[in-house]
C-alpha cells in the first residue's frame, strides 16, 4: 500500500490530504507543517484578526478529530530539509527521515523582503502567517503613525485594518495606480477613493530610500526626499515561491514548481499545488491576448490552492482529471467586498452594471463578445452569476449585460 507525504500544511496541503482520501487513497498520509499550529484560515489575518475581532481559536481549517478520522498524521513545528528522490525519503529538521511512495509539495511562498537601509529595524513587519499578524497587531496598539509599503491586496487590507484601529496610515506604492497588474483603472480608482474617504494617505509612483530610527523604525524616507513619520511599517511587496526543496532534488522549476494540467511535476511520483506551483491555467491562457496556450501561471489565491490540490489528489489516486476551475478571488476593505472572477487581461470592452459612486456595481469584461471576467463590489448575486457565465464562455450583447432589469443569472445556459 502506497504512503503519501505532504510537505506544507496550509490550504493546499490540507485540501490535498482530504481529497486524496475522498478519491480512495488508502495508504498512510503524513502532512508536515513548520508552524506549531493546526492548518488555519489566512484571510482574517489581514482583516478581522488585525482588528481584534477574530480570535485565533476560530481559525483552524479542520479539527484534530477530522484529521484523525481521515487517518491523516499531522506533524507540526517541523520542516523538510532534503528530498532524496532515489531513496524516496525526506529528511526533517527534527532529525527524522520519512519514506514515501508518493510525495506532494505544498510548500507555499514567503514574503518578499525590503532591501533598503533600515529594513532590519524593530516594528518593520511582513504579513504571511499568524505570528506576523500578531506582531502587527501588537505594534498597532503602541503607535500613532503607520506606513504601508505596497498597494496590493495585502497592503490595502492592512491599511484598512490599521485605519479602523485609529492609526494615521500612509500607503507608498511604486506603480502609477493601485493593483496595477491585477485590476483595470476603474477598480484602482474606486479603491483609492474608498481609502481616501477613510483618511488614508497615498504616495503613488514613489520608492522608499531608507527606513530611519534608533533600534526601532521612526520614519520612512522616500527617494523624493519626503520623510513620513512611522512608528511601524508593514511591507506588502508580494511573495517568493518556496521552491528550494524542489530545485535541490532536481525537479523542474520556473517561477514555481512546474506542473502539468494534472498537477504532476517532472517526477511522476511527485505532485505540487498552492502558491509554490506553476501550472497551465486554461481560463487565463484563453483570455490573454497573444498568450501561448500552454503559458504557465502561479496564482496566489485560496481558490487556486484548493482546486489544484484536488487535481493533485485525483492524480495520486489514479483518477486524474485536468485543472479546469475558473479563477476567483475576493478582498474586504472597510464595508466593501470586491469579488473577482476570470480575468480582465485581454479585455476589449468593459460593461458596467450599477453606479460606481453608489459603491455597488459590477464591471464585466468582454473579448470577442465573450465574457472573460468580472469584478463586483457589494453585488454578490452578480458575482455568483458571473462565475457561471465565465465558466460557460457565454457570448452576450453588451447592452443586455448592462441592462439591470435583466438578471445575469438568466443569461446562464441551461
Amino acid at each position: 500500500m502506497a504512503d503519501l507525504v505532504i510537505l506544507g500544511a496550509s490550504y493546499a496541503g490540507t485540501q490535498l490530504a482530504l481529497a486524496a482520501r475522498a478519491n480512495g487513497f488508502a495508504g498512510a498520509i503524513t502532512m508536515i507543517g513548520d508552524e506549531p499550529h493546526l492548518p488555519y484560515q489566512r484571510p482574517p489575518l489581514s482583516k478581522g484578526f488585525l482588528r481584534d475581532e477574530v480570535d485565533a481559536s476560530s481559525l483552524p481549517l479542520q479539527s484534530p478529530e477530522r484529521f484523525a478520522e481521515e487517518r491523516i498524521v499531522l506533524r507540526t513545528g517541523v520542516r523538510a530539509l532534503r528530498i532524496d528522490r532515489t531513496a524516496r525519503t525526506v529528511a526533517l529538521s527534527d532529525g527524522s527521515t520519512l519514506g514515501y511512495d508518493r510525495l506532494a509539495l505544498t510548500t507555499g511562498a514567503r514574503c518578499r523582503t525590503l532591501s533598503c537601509e533600515g529594513a532590519g529595524l524593530a516594528n518593520v513587519h511582513y504579513l504571511r502567517d499568524l505570528a506576523d499578524a500578531g506582531a502587527i497587531r501588537d505594534s498597532a496598539g503602541r503607535v500613532r503613525h503607520a506606513v504601508v509599503i505596497g498597494g496590493g491586496f495585502i497592503g490595502l487590507e492592512v491599511a484598512a485594518a490599521l485605519r479602523v484601529l485609529g492609526l494615521d496610515v500612509t500607503v507608498v506604492e511604486m506603480q502609477e495606480r493601485l493593483l496595477q497588474r491585477a485590476v483595470p483603472p476603474l477598480i484602482s480608482s474606486f479603491l483609492m477613493q474608498a481609502h481616501e474617504q477613510q483618511g488614508v494617505h497615498f504616495r503613488m509612483a514613489s520608492r522608499v530610500r531608507r527606513l530611519v530610527g534608533q533600534g526601532a523604525v521612526e520614519a520612512v524616507e522616500l527617494e523624493s526626499g519626503e520623510v513620513l513619520p512611522a512608528g511601524m511599517v508593514v511591507a506588502g511587496l508580494g511573495v517568493v515561491p518556496n521552491v528550494e526543496l524542489a530545485e535541490a532534488c532536481g525537479l523542474t522549476v520556473d517561477n514555481g514548481i512546474v506542473v502539468d494540467a494534472f498537477a504532476r511535476t517532472s517526477d511522476p511520483l511527485i505532485v505540487a499545488a498552492g502558491d509554490c506551483a506553476s501550472y497551465p491555467n486554461p481560463w487565463l491562457n484563453a483570455s490573454a491576448r497573444g498568450g501561448a496556450a500552454d503559458r504557465r501561471v502561479r496564482v496566489e489565491s485560496i481558490q487556486s490552492a484548493n482546486d489544484l490540490a484536488r487535481v493533485a489528489a485525483a492524480a495520486l489516486a489514479d483518477c486524474a482529471t485536468p485543472y479546469e476551475a475558473v479563477p476567483w478571488f475576493w478582498s474586504d476593505q472597510y464595508g466593501y467586498k470586491l469579488q473577482m472572477v476570470g480575468t480582465s487581461e485581454g479585455r476589449e470592452e468593459i460593461v458596467l452594471r450599477g453606479e460606481v459612486a453608489s459603491g455597488k456595481f459590477t464591471a464585466l469584461y468582454l473579448r470577442d463578445g465573450i465574457l472573460i471576467g468580472a469584478d463586483s463590489v457589494n453585488r454578490p448575486i452578480d458575482h455568483m452569476a458571473a462565475r457561471r457565465l465565465v465558466a460557460a464562455r457565454v457570448r452576450s450583447d453588451a447592452a443586455l449585460l448592462r441592462d439591470e432589469s435583466v438578471a445575469l443569472k438568466s443569461l446562464v445556459p441551461a
